[in-house]
């Protein structure tokens, strides 16, 4: 696992290398262009070198906020596109109230910046195109064979049917053994019919394997641990199907889990009073500077709200819920009010995608979530995090709690403004939708550490401005 999880870091990185030196590289032949084309006199190096470095980094951040650099991006190449303009449209609003206020004196030539952001556009652009058609800076696809074809083996085939899913891997085929249900197993991929003995060494050094997937449904008594210890010695990683899932998907499969899975696998990190602590003063920090720049935001929704039915029903513009919050407790959660007064005269119901108790401009502010805003008074409370898996109402948990195994679990962290699953799974409205989240949840649970509260934050911006989610 650590071996391709390397692999999978070298790609990114070579990924992300690669355009910062495209990037830098087009930012010095907009100077260059400018220079001889309009007639200005050149810049200071250290002016042209600081607006290059600024640029470059920049772009780069604005490019992961919009997800252009996560491993499993699933998008179409139009889609790719419009993210580059999203983030090239980020950096050159930053650009530019950088250098007119805080650093006016390394501010360019006025064509310097519309020039260098097209030609920034027009160079990733072609990068992706190649890149992606001939199958550029894969710096090596694990070769790889899963022992198995039975009903466990079949969750990869289930949920990793597209390319794009195994982008950093090659996966040869599946094995049946004995034990394995083929009735609910493996049905359109490539069966490897090969006996896992003392021949199935020179299987794996014939093909190049580099790791293989223990995904047998039965495995006591149908193991060769010799010949896998043998492999293991030879340098051929030996990876669990709940090790890959997580590492290829970036979500724990909770109906597959075991008990001794969680009890020898890294994460699950305890909490302590320093890390709380400073967890805390991170949270009402960001709170503060949100709200100072979002105020206005709120201001002006919550008038939209007033006149819009608050006026004529008398009903306050801001809606408090009861929710679950760390380890179990309950809190009041407090939000822009985006449906009728009387949403739930009948009771609690799960929220639709086309809810017709959402009013009109309730469904503007969920989509773009701006009917989260207020919750960064509970954030000052201490109630919820920034990141975190959304908390979820008293009634609802109960019932998840007895119908899907390890839901409680996520109450094990303070629940978040945004989180992992939100990224990765953004509607939710049934007892399915909210196992599919919690796989999301447990990795979340499972991996927290401030980068991933940093790469989760980036990777919101990407939520927002494609209103993904509710």
């Amino acid at each position: 696992m650590a071996l391709t999880n390397n692999k999978q870091n070298k790609r990114s990185n070579a990924l992300v290398l690669a355009e910062a030196v495209i990037i830098a590289y087009v930012a010095y032949m907009a100077h260059f262009l400018i220079v001889n084309l309009v007639g200005e006199g050149s810049a200071s190096f250290f002016k042209v070198a600081a607006n290059i470095v600024l640029l470059t980094f920049l772009v780069l951040v604005c490019s992961l906020s919009v997800g252009l650099y996560e491993a499993k991006l699933r998008e179409t190449f139009r889609g790719i596109i419009r993210r580059i303009f999203v983030s090239l449209a980020l950096t050159y609003f930053v650009v530019e109230i950088i250098t007119s206020t805080l650093l006016s004196e390394l501010r360019m030539h006025p064509y310097f910046l519309p020039t260098a952001a097209g030609l920034i556009i027009l160079s990733l652009v072609l990068f992706r195109y190649f890149t992606n058609r001939l199958g550029l800076l894969g710096l090596g696809r694990t070769r790889l064979v899963v022992i198995g074809a039975g009903e466990r083996a079949a969750i990869i085939e289930k949920r990793m049917r597209r390319d794009v899913d195994r982008l950093g891997f090659e996966l040869l085929g599946f094995i049946p053994i004995p034990g394995d249900n083929r009735e609910d197993g493996i049905r359109n991929e490539k069966l490897v019919h090969v006996k896992v003995d003392e021949n199935f060494r020179n299987y794996v050094v014939d093909n190049d394997i580099e790791e293989i997937i223990i995904a047998c449904d039965q495995r006591r008594g149908t193991l060769p641990i010799e010949v896998l210890f043998d492999c293991r010695l030879r340098g051929v990683e030996i990876t669990d199907l709940l090790d890959f899932m997580e590492r290829e998907t970036g979500q724990i499969v909770v109906n597959l889990m075991y008990p001794s899975w969680v009890v020898y696998s890294n994460g699950f990190n305890s909490q302590n009073y320093l890390r709380d602590a400073l967890e805390y003063g991170i949270n009402t920090f960001l709170a503060l500077i949100v709200l100072i720049f979002a105020g206005p935001f709120m201001l002006l929704t919550a008038l939209i709200i007033y006149f819009d039915d608050g006026r004529r029903t008398g009903t306050s513009v801001f809606y408090k819920q009861e929710r679950v919050g760390l380890n179990g407790k309950l809190f009041k959660i407090i939000k822009f009010r985006s449906m009728r007064p009387d949403a739930e005269k009948d009771g609690a119901k799960w929220a639709t995608k086309n809810d017709d108790r959402v009013t009109r401009i309730g469904h503007f502010i969920r989509k773009y979530r701006i009917d989260e805003l207020p919750q960064l008074v509970n954030i000052f409370r201490g109630e919820m995090a920034f990141i975190g898996p959304r908390p979820e109402r008293p009634e609802f948990v109960e019932k998840l709690i007895r119908e899907i195994p390890y839901y409680n679990q996520r109450h094990n962290v303070k629940p978040g403004l945004a989180g992992w699953a939100q990224l990765n799974y953004p509607y939710g409205a049934s007892v399915e939708d909210s196992m599919e989240k919690l796989k999301f949840d447990l990795y979340y649970v499972k991996h927290q550490s401030l980068m991933l509260d940093m790469l989760i934050l980036i990777r919101t911006v990407e939520v927002v401005l494609f209103g993904k989610g509710r």
